[in-house]
C-alpha cells in the first residue's frame, strides 16, 4: 500500500535541534509522533518522505543514524522488512531528574505519578534537574520501577562550583553540590591560575555520557575554602541564583526618589491618622505589612495594609522581568539577597516608620465569631506608627511590661483589641482543624570577624501568631476577590496527600502503635487529631517529618484547588510583595478590578499565569534549598571548632547503622555509628525504635537523653560524627542481668501463640473470660498434639513396611545368587575330587572303629594338643565342617548315611539365618560312617563344631535378629562362605592330616 505525504503536527523541538545540530531533523518525540499515528510499520524511506528530506543526503543519513540510536534505546522496534513500530507508550516517560548524593536517582515525572528509580549506572550520562526520557524496563527488589534514561531533553546545569583538585597531574572539580555525582574533568590550561583546593565556578564544556565525564573549563575563582561567606558565594552560584543587578536594572532604579512623590499620593484612601504598626523580628529591613484593629458593635474591623509594589514595578520592564526571574528574596544568616534593588524594598516600597507610604488597603468587617463579613480594597496611604518586634508586643501584652507600656501608650489599647481578636480566630483555626507543626528554626549570630559567635533557637510567641492571622486572613479575603471577579491569578495551592505517600505514612505509624484517620481520602482535621496525639513523645519531631513527607509541596497556580494544610476553599498570597513575585502579580490583578477594567482587557491570560506559577514555585524552592545549604555549611564550621567538646542531645532516630542525636539547643544533628557505641554487640528492633545490647541489655530508644562527643566533622558532605561520651548513663537498663531476659516473656508468649500452647494457668481469683481462655487454649494443645502423634505414628509405620519390604527383596536376590554360585562350583569339582576324597575318608573312619576302649579318653588328649588356641579351634572346626559338606557329593550314590550327614552339615551351617529355613530339621544325635559304626568322638567333636558354627555365624552377621536389613548383611555373608568351597577343602585337608599324624603320634 502507498502512502503518499499528509499533513502533520510541527515538531515542539524543533528550536532545540535546530540549536544542536548544522543539519537538523525531526525530533525523536516528533518521529515517535509520527510512528504512533500511522496503522503499520513504517519504514525509514517513508518517514524520509514524510519529512521531506528524501532528497537530502546529508539529512538522510542523519535520520537513518536516529532510528539506529532509537532502536539502540529500546525506543522503537524494526521488523525484518524494516519497518517501525514505537515501543508501548505507557513504557516511555518524560520528567526531571532528582539525584541521590549515593549515586542513584529518580525521574519526577511530568504527569505526577511514582517516581522512577534510576540506578547509578544511568546515571552517568545525566546530571541533577536534567529533563529526560525514560523507558521503564521493569521493578527492582523493592517493588519501584525502574527505568533506563533513553534521551536527555534539556540539560540543566551549564557550570559546576566546586573545589580544585589535582590527583597524578590530572585536574578536575568536585562539585560543593554532592547531588552532582560526577567530578568535571578541566581541560589543560583552562584553570585561570586557581590552585588546587581553590574554590572556582566552572563551565560545562562538554556534558557525561556514558563513556565519559563531563569536562570544563574554569570561569571564577571564588577563593579559599574557609574565607568568611564562602558557604552563601557558593549556594548561589550552586542552584544559580542571580544576585548581581544587570546595567538596566541599575538605571531603572537609580530613577526612584527617596521619597513618596506628592503626584503619587492623589486619588488614594489616607489612612495615615490610623495607627497603624509593623510587626516584624529583629533582623527584618523590609517592612510591607502593617496592622490595625478596633473592636466594633456588630464585631471587629481589621486593616492590613500592605505595601503597593505593583504602582513602582511596571509590567514590561528591566525590573520586572528581573524580579520575575529571581521569583523570591533569599534570606541566608547575616545576608538577604531581594528580589527588588535596595532602593525599593528597603526604601520606598518599606513601610518603615513615621514616613509617609503608598499601600493596598484590605479592610475587613467581621462578625462577632471573626467570621469575615465583608471585604474591601483600597489604594492607600498610610504612615507606620511604630515599627514593633515580636519580643515587643509580648512583653506589652503577655508580661505586662510597664515600661514598654508606657512607650507605646498610644497603641497598647489596639494591640489589646488585636490580641482579642487572635483569640477568636485562633478558636476558628482549630475548629477547621489546621495541622501546627513544631518550629525548629534557629538564629545563627556572627561576631565582627564574621565568623559564627553562636547558634540560638527561634522561640514562636502569640505576637508572632497573631501576624500570621492577620496575614491569612488578608490571603483568604484577596482569593476571594479574584475568584469573584474571575480575573487571572495565582492561587497558592496545597493538594491533599497521593495514595502511596499514605501508605508509607500509615505503615510508619503502626510500627509505633498510631493511625492515622479519614480512611483513602483523610482531611486536615486527621492529621491535627495525629499531631494532638503526638505531642509531648520523645518521637514528636521524627513523626511530624514523615507527617510533612506524606504531603505534597504547596504550589502556585491559575487553578483555585484550596489548601490542604490550612484547610480552606480559597488561598492566595497577597501580603508580600516586597520578597515574592506570585504576591506581586496578586496585586496587579486587584488593581486592574479596582481600575473598572474589563477581565478582558488583563494583560495576562491563565496560560500565561500557569508557566508564571511553574516558574514562582521554582524559584520557591531553589531559595529554600540554598537556605538549607548554608545554614548547614555554617552549623558543620561552627562544630568544628567544638571537635572534642561535649555535648547533651537527644537521640532523634535510630537505625541499624547507628543512633541520630540532635543538639536540641542549636538544632544540630549528628550520628553516633554503631561500632562508636561500646561495651557490646547492637541489634536494631524496628517496631521499638531502639538498639539493644545482646550481652548486656544496652538500650538506646527514640528521644533517650544522651551525653555525646564531637569526633569528626566533614564539611563537604556536611556530616557531623559523634561519640558516646564515656560517662553517659544513656542506654543503661537497671536490673538487666543478660541478653536472653531481655524480651524474654513476650518472646515465649509469641512461641506458644505458635506452637498452640496454653501458657501458665491463671490464678484462682482470675476472671472467669481469663479462665475459660486458658481452658479452651489447653483443650487446643492436647488436640493437636494428639493429631501430630497420630501422624508420626502413621508416618514411622511407613517407614518401617518400606524399609521391611526393602531389605526382604535383598535378601531373597542373594539366597538365589549364592544357590546358582554353589551349585555351579560343586558340579566342576564332582570328578576331580569326589572318588579321592571318598577313599581317604573311609579308610581313615575305618581305622578309627577299630581303636580300644581308650579311644575316646585318647581323644580327648589330642583334640586339646591339636587346638591349643581359641582360633585354631575355629580353623579346626571350620576344616572339618568344610570335609564333611563336601562328602556327601564324593559318595552321593553309596551311602544313606552319608546323605543324612550333608543334611545335618546344612542345618548347622545355615541354622543362624532365622525366617529362612532351606533344609528340613533332622533331629540326630549320631553321627555314622560309612560302615555303619557309630562313634562317641564323632558326636563331640560334631557338637562342639556346631557350636563353633553357631559363634561364627554371629559373629558374621552381627546382631542378625533386630531386623531384615541385618539378616541382608548374614545373606551376603552366607554366600561368601558357600562360594569358596575349594579353599575350605584344601584347608580341611592339611587340618586333618596334621590332626591325624599327632593322633597317631599321641597313641604309640
Amino acid at each position: 500500500m502507498k502512502r503518499g505525504k499528509s499533513s502533520t503536527p510541527s515538531d515542539p523541538n524543533a528550536e532545540a535541534e535546530q540549536a544542536r545540530y548544522d543539519n537538523p531533523i525531526a525530533s525523536r518525540e516528533y518521529i515517535l509522533t509520527l510512528l504512533q499515528g500511522e496503522k503499520m510499520p513504517a519504514t525509514a524511506d517513508y518517514l524520509a518522505r514524510k519529512l521531506d528530506i528524501e532528497d537530502d543526503p546529508e539529512r538522510l543519513e542523519a535520520l537513518r543514524r536516529r532510528l539506529a540510536a532509537m532502536q539502540r534505546d529500546g525506543q522503537i522496534i524494526r521488523n525484518r522488512k524494516g519497518g517501525m513500530v514505537p515501543v508501548d507508550a505507557d513504557a516511555i516517560v518524560a520528567g526531571r531528574i532528582s539525584a541521590h548524593p549515593d549515586g542513584y536517582g529518580f525521574l519526577i515525572t511530568d504527569d505526577g505519578d511514582k517516581d522512577i528509580y534510576l540506578h547509578g549506572r544511568q546515571m552517568r550520562q545525566v546530571l541533577h534537574n536534567d529533563r529526560v526520557v525514560v523507558c521503564i524496563t521493569g521493578t527492582d527488589h523493592r517493588g519501584r520501577r525502574e527505568g533506563r534514561v533513553i534521551e536527555v531533553v534539556e540539560r540543566a546545569n551549564r557550570s559546576v562550583v566546586g573545589r580544585i583538585m589535582e590527583e597524578k597531574g590530572v585536574l578536575f572539580v568536585a562539585p560543593s553540590n554532592k547531588r552532582i555525582h560526577q567530578d568535571l574533568l578541566v581541560s589543560p590550561g583552562k584553570t585561570l591560575n586557581a590552585a588546587a583546593g581553590d574554590m572556582v565556578v566552572a563551565e560545562i564544556l562538554e556534558q557525561p555520557t556514558h563513556r565519559h565525564p563531563p569536562v570544563g573549563r574554569v570561569v571564577e575563582v571564588l577563593g579559599q575554602h574557609f574565607e568568611a561567606g564562602m558557604e552563601i558565594d557558593v549556594a548561589l552560584r550552586s542552584h544559580e541564583i542571580p544576585f548581581d543587578w544587570p546595567p538596566e536594572v541599575e538605571d531603572q532604579a537609580a530613577q526612584y526618589s527617596t521619597d513618596v512623590l506628592e503626584a503619587d499620593k492623589v486619588g488614594r484612601e489616607d489612612v495615615r491618622d490610623l495607627p497603624l504598626v509593623t510587626i516584624d523580628g529583629i533582623d527584618a529591613r523590609d517592612f510591607d505589612d502593617a496592622v490595625y484593629c478596633e473592636k466594633t458593635d456588630s464585631g471587629w474591623r481589621l486593616l492590613v495594609a500592605i505595601a503597593d509594589v505593583a504602582h513602582y514595578v511596571q509590567p514590561d520592564t528591566a525590573l520586572d522581568s528581573e524580579a520575575q526571574s529571581r521569583g523570591t528574596s533569599v534570606y541566608f544568616p547575616g545576608r538577604v539577597v531581594p528580589m527588588l534593588p535596595e532602593v525599593l524594598s528597603n526604601g520606598l516600597c518599606s513601610l518603615n516608620p513615621e514616613v509617609d507610604r503608598l499601600c493596598m488597603l484590605c479592610a475587613l468587617t467581621l462578625k462577632e465569631d471573626a467570621s469575615i463579613k465583608r471585604v474591601q480594597f483600597y489604594n492607600g496611604l498610610m504612615r507606620s506608627h511604630a515599627r514593633l518586634t515580636y519580643d515587643e508586643v509580648a512583653e506589652i501584652l503577655t508580661s505586662k511590661n510597664t515600661a514598654l507600656r508606657k512607650t507605646y501608650a498610644p497603641l497598647v489599647s489596639h494591640l489589646e483589641d488585636l490580641e482579642k481578636l487572635y483569640r477568636l480566630l485562633l478558636k476558628a483555626r482549630k475548629k477547621r482543624g489546621v495541622i501546627d507543626f513544631t518550629s525548629n528554626e534557629t538564629r545563627i549570630i556572627f561576631n565582627d570577624n564574621k565568623k559564627i559567635d553562636q547558634i540560638v533557637p527561634i522561640t514562636r510567641n502569640n505576637a508572632h501568631k497573631l501576624i500570621e492571622e492577620c496575614m491569612i486572613l488578608a490571603n483568604i479575603a484577596a482569593a476571594g476577590f479574584l475568584e469573584k471577579h474571575k480575573v487571572p491569578a495565582l492561587y497558592r495551592v496545597h493538594h491533599s496527600p497521593k495514595q502511596d505517600r499514605l501508605e508509607d505514612l500509615r505503615s510508619f505509624l503502626k510500627l509505633r502503635d498510631l493511625s492515622l484517620g479519614g480512611g483513602a481520602t483523610p482531611e486536615t482535621s486527621d492529621y491535627a487529631e495525629l499531631s494532638k496525639k503526638i505531642a509531648g513523645r520523645p518521637d514528636q519531631s521524627l513523626i511530624e517529618t514523615v507527617m510533612l513527607r506524606s504531603m505534597q509541596q504547596a504550589i502556585y497556580q491559575p487553578r483555585n484547588d484550596g489548601h490542604f494544610g490550612l484547610a480552606l476553599d480559597q488561598y492566595a498570597h497577597f501580603t508580600s510583595p516586597i520578597r515574592r513575585y506570585p504576591d506581586l502579580l496578586v496585586h496587579r490583578g486587584i488593581k486592574h478590578v479596582l481600575s473598572g477594567d474589563k477581565v478582558d482587557s488583563y494583560r495576562y491570560s491563565e496560560e500565561h499565569m500557569s508557566g508564571l506559577g511553574e516558574q514562582t514555585s521554582m524559584t520557591e524552592r531553589r531559595a529554600d534549598e540554598a537556605s538549607r545549604d548554608v545554614v548547614s555549611w555554617l552549623k558543620c564550621e561552627y562544630m568544628q571548632d567544638h571537635v572534642g567538646d561535649t555535648f547533651d542531645g537527644v537521640i532523634s532516630a535510630v537505625t541499624s547503622f547507628g543512633l541520630f542525636v540532635e543538639l536540641p539547643d542549636i538544632h544540630v544533628e549528628g550520628l553516633i555509628h554503631v561500632t562508636n557505641l561500646s561495651h557490646d554487640y547492637y541489634r536494631f528492633e524496628q517496631a521499638e525504635q531502639a538498639l539493644i545490647g545482646e550481652r548486656t541489655g544496652r538500650l538506646y530508644r527514640l528521644g533517650d537523653q544522651i551525653s555525646v562527643v564531637v569526633q569528626a566533622v566533614n564539611l563537604e558532605e556536611r556530616k557531623i560524627d559523634f561519640g558516646e561520651n564515656e560517662e553517659s548513663t544513656a542506654g543503661i537498663v537497671k536490673g538487666h542481668k543478660s541478653k536472653n531476659r531481655l524480651g524474654k516473656a513476650k518472646k515465649k508468649k509469641a512461641v506458644r501463640k505458635k506452637q498452640g500452647q496454653a501458657g501458665k494457668a491463671p490464678a484462682k481469683n482470675a476472671e472467669p473470660k481469663k479462665k475459660e481462655r486458658w481452658s479452651k487454649r489447653k483443650k487446643d494443645k492436647a488436640k493437636k498434639e494428639r493429631i501430630a502423634a497420630a501422624k508420626k505414628k502413621a508416618k514411622a509405620k511407613k517407614q518401617k513396611n518400606k524399609s521391611s519390604q526393602k531389605a526382604s527383596n535383598k535378601v531373597s536376590e542373594v539366597w538365589a545368587t549364592a544357590a546358582t554360585k554353589t551349585a555351579s562350583s560343586k558340579k566342576v569339582a564332582k570328578k576331580s575330587t569326589a572318588k579321592k576324597v571318598g577313599k581317604k575318608t573311609t579308610k581313615k573312619v575305618g581305622k578309627k572303629a577299630v581303636e580300644k576302649s581308650t579311644a575316646n579318653t585318647t581323644a580327648g588328649k589330642i583334640k586339646r594338643k591339636s587346638t591349643g588356641s581359641k582360633k585354631t579351634r575355629q580353623r579346626s572346626s571350620a576344616a572339618a565342617e568344610s570335609t564333611r559338606r563336601d562328602r556327601p557329593v564324593a559318595h552321593k550314590k553309596t551311602s544313606k548315611a552319608t546323605t543324612k550327614k550333608k543334611v545335618a552339615s546344612k542345618r548347622i551351617v545355615k541354622k543362624p539365618v532365622s525366617k529362612k529355613p532351606v533344609a528340613k530339621k533332622t533331629a540326630t544325635k549320631k553321627r555314622v560312617n560309612t560302615s555303619g559304626v557309630t562313634t562317641g568322638r564323632s558326636k563331640k567333636i560334631s557338637s562342639k563344631k556346631r557350636a563353633t558354627t553357631k559363634r561364627t555365624a554371629r559373629k558374621d552377621s552381627g546382631s542378625a535378629t533386630t531386623g531384615k536389613v541385618s539378616q541382608a548383611r548374614t545373606a551376603v555373608s552366607k554366600k561368601r562362605v558357600s562360594t569358596s568351597g575349594q579353599t575350605r577343602k584344601k584347608t580341611a585337608k592339611k587340618v586333618s592330616g596334621k590332626t591325624r599324624t599327632k593322633s597317631r603320634s599321641t597313641r604309640s
